[in-house]
C-alpha cells in the first residue's frame, strides 16, 4: 500500500532528515520524492510504501501531524488511491 505525503512549512534545516528518521523506524521506505523552496517556504511530496510498516494509517497520520508541529512544519498523509481520486481531472 502507497501513501502520499506532502511537507508545507517554513525552510530551516533538518526537516527531511526528521521525517526520513520517522519513516525509517516504522520500517516504511520512501518510493519517491520531490521537494522544492517557493519565496522561502519549504513544500515537499513523497510516495511512501507502507506494506513493511504495522502501524495503521490513522494512527500514523496523528503521529506525523505531531512530528510536523514538533519542527514548525505542516506534514499530511493519505493513502494513494484517495490522493488521485481527489486529484482526477
Amino acid at each position: 500500500m502507497n501513501a502520499i505525503v506532502t511537507v508545507v512549512g517554513k525552510d530551516k534545516v533538518g526537516i527531511i532528515a526528521g521525517i526520513s528518521a520517522f519513516f525509517a523506524g516504522l520500517n516504511i521506505n520512501i518510493i519517491d520524492i520531490t521537494q522544492t523552496i517557493l519565496s522561502g517556504n519549504f513544500v515537499m511530496m513523497m510516495m511512501v510504501d507502507l506494506s513493511g510498516s504495522d502501524k495503521p494509517l490513522d494512527a500514523m497520520k496523528a503521529d506525523i501531524a505531531g512530528l510536523g508541529e514538533s519542527m514548525g512544519v505542516s506534514i499530511n498523509i493519505m493513502h494513494e488511491q484517495v490522493f488521485s481520486a481527489m486529484h482526477r481531472i
